[in-house]
């Protein structure tokens, strides 16, 4: 008698046949790995291999803590200041001499002297300097443009009025603390500008002429 009567030749097709029926049982099929189980080995070999491979790999290491961080830095960018064109928008809007202003110089002296007439210095003042600015745009003497800032337009007047430059400049200064430090401005403040929009308004400029 043969102690082994159980063939056990891989290319016996009855050993194969018994094998699959042996697998086909099903505890045999509940132990087989499903989808989740193989794509989750498949990242976990991945990271692990990140670490423990060859040493070209380290540099793939720190190569994805840094676009990490930086990933993190932008996102708490935007959460914090938003989108940059539109804060940039937003602060020349806030900087800006007239903003949407499109009042003109005759309108913005009378609602000067309004507020001044209440004791209102703060508006008072700031409405007589965009008188100024307003006045000379319409004569063509001073280029205001969006955005322009109280300085930058005092540094284009001085170019043309040489003589005004330090009223020029103590008048975009005080604009500047009434409207921008919450400053509550003086009745000589007010009364220096009125002075420099009178003596502006009088003089008489000639521009070089522009070369054909």
């Amino acid at each position: 008698m043969v102690p082994f009567d159980i063939p056990v030749d891989p290319s016996s097709p009855e050993a194969q046949e018994w094998l699959r029926e042996e697998l086909a049982r099903p505890e045999y099929q509940a132990a087989k790995p499903t989808w989740f189980d193989l794509a989750s080995k498949a990242v976990l070999d991945w990271i692990g291999s990140l670490f423990t491979g060859p040493a070209g790999n380290a540099s793939s290491v720190i190569v994805v803590a840094i676009l990490l961080v930086l990933a993190g830095l932008i996102v708490a960018a935007f959460l914090i200041y938003g989108r940059p064109r539109l804060n940039r928008r937003a602060a020349v809007e806030r900087r800006s001499l007239f903003g949407s202003e499109l009042r003109t110089a005759a309108e913005l002296r009378a609602s000067s002297e309004s507020a001044a007439r209440s004791g209102d210095w703060a508006t008072a003042i700031e409405e007589r300097f965009r008188a100024i600015a307003a006045a000379l745009h319409e004569r063509t003497l001073v280029r205001v443009s969006p955005g322009t800032t109280a300085t930058e337009f005092s540094h284009r007047a001085a170019e043309v009025f040489g003589v005004e430059t330090e009223a020029l400049r103590a008048a975009a200064r005080s604009f500047d603390e009434v409207r921008y430090l919450d400053r509550p401005g003086t009745e000589s403040a007010y009364q220096q500008a009125v002075a420099l929009d009178q003596r502006l308004e009088a003089a008489l400029v000639t521009l070089p002429a522009v070369p054909v």
